[in-house]
């Protein structure tokens, strides 16, 4: 809701919406009967909701005069705008948050959703469900049916894919940014995504078939590979990149899905590792560290991420707030789907 005064320059209110109008003195620095007229028109503009030819016929000048009266009115500090959340709304709406977040970190757009995941709850899609539908409604406004689509696998992901609506948004192609394939039995979702996605943008799809890590003999043999060394390819120079971060913990989908293990934690946790994205770790600044699973990943490198234009990071839960904080610095997303919690967090550093 928005809401609209109409002020002398002194700060006194000539007229509000929904209020009375309080008589004022003239600004000095004008004459009289020029701010008069282009309080007028400002009133008319701004509280009658006439257009600019409504206002020249009503004042009787012409369409241009119109439109400068009203400049002027605000120029000269005679009109002031507010926007204000509806009381019944505050839980759900964020706008100072989403501004706060676009300016301290250079965000295109910040959308802020719901409260974060628990520490310790299950990282089931279900959780995400707040900052599933949220970056969905993004990810439909910001594709143009010539883009390819990049999409890293987790359970966020699985959530935004969910949210999905058909007929409002389409795109040329959505690749897999990240081998899935594991020895355990770990659903990482990679199929509902590309299934889900075909069906609501009309996208055709492009699977990585390979691991998330393997040895780095293997990973030559790989690249090598074409259908996968395409992949890989598209992946690397598409136009919208949408991922999620891990945490370098024992909570993390790489984890559970047993990509690594304890060492492998303990080794990064050492070299200052706070987080990745499709298997590839970054420190604090959100610089990439220099391990053997570096080596051995079988993705985008965060090079290529990090100069995609279109770049979305949804977060939610206190175990991703390092992994996120450090991935905005390295500019690693433009745009930027969290809860209220780590919005807060995140504007508190």
């Amino acid at each position: 809701m928005e809401s609209v005064a109409i002020s002398m320059s002194n700060g006194e209110v000539a007229g509000t919406i929904g209020g009375q109008a309080v008589p004022t003195q003239q600004d000095r620095g004008s004459a009289p009967e020029d701010l008069r007229l282009a309080l007028r028109a400002a009133t008319l503009y701004y509280l009658d909701g006439l257009t600019q030819a409504e206002i020249a016929a009503r004042l009787g000048v012409s369409r241009p005069t119109a439109g400068r009266l009203v400049a002027r009115a605000k120029a000269k500090g005679l009109v002031r705008i507010e926007v204000v959340v509806p009381p019944d709304m505050s839980d759900h709406l964020h706008a100072d948050e989403e501004r706060e977040l676009e300016q301290r970190y250079g965000l295109t757009e910040a959308v802020v959703a719901g409260h974060g995941v628990d520490v310790g709850a299950s990282g089931r899609p279900a959780a995400y469900a707040s900052v599933g539908r949220a970056a969905a409604a993004l990810l439909m406004r910001r594709l143009s049916p010539s883009d390819v689509l990049g999409f890293t696998w987790g359970p966020e992901q699985v959530a935004v894919a969910d949210a999905l609506a058909p007929g409002i948004a389409n795109c040329k192609t959505v690749v897999q940014l990240d081998g899935a394939m594991s020895t355990a039995a770990y659903q990482t979702g990679t199929e509902f995504i590309l299934g889900r996605c075909a069906d609501m943008l009309r996208a055709d799809t492009v699977r990585l078939p390979a691991p998330l890590y393997a040895d780095p003999s293997t990973v030559l043999s790989m690249r090598s590979d074409s259908l996968i060394s395409r992949t890989l390819e598209t992946g690397r120079r598409a136009d919208v990149m949408l991922f999620g971060v891990g945490a370098v913990s024992t909570s993390t989908t790489l984890f559970e899905g047993s990509f690594v293990d304890i060492r492998m934690l303990d080794e990064l946790v050492s070299l200052g590792a706070v987080g990745e994205i499709g298997g590839r770790f970054f420190d604090a600044g959100g610089v990439p560290v220099d391990t053997e699973l570096q080596q051995r990943a079988v993705s985008v490198p965060l090079e290529d991420i990090r100069t995609c234009e279109k770049t979305i990071l949804i977060s939610s839960g206190a175990a991703k707030h390092d992994a996120t904080l450090g991935a905005l610095r390295g500019k690693l997303a433009r745009l930027l789907i969290c809860d209220i919690d780590c919005a807060r967090w995140l504007l508190a550093q």
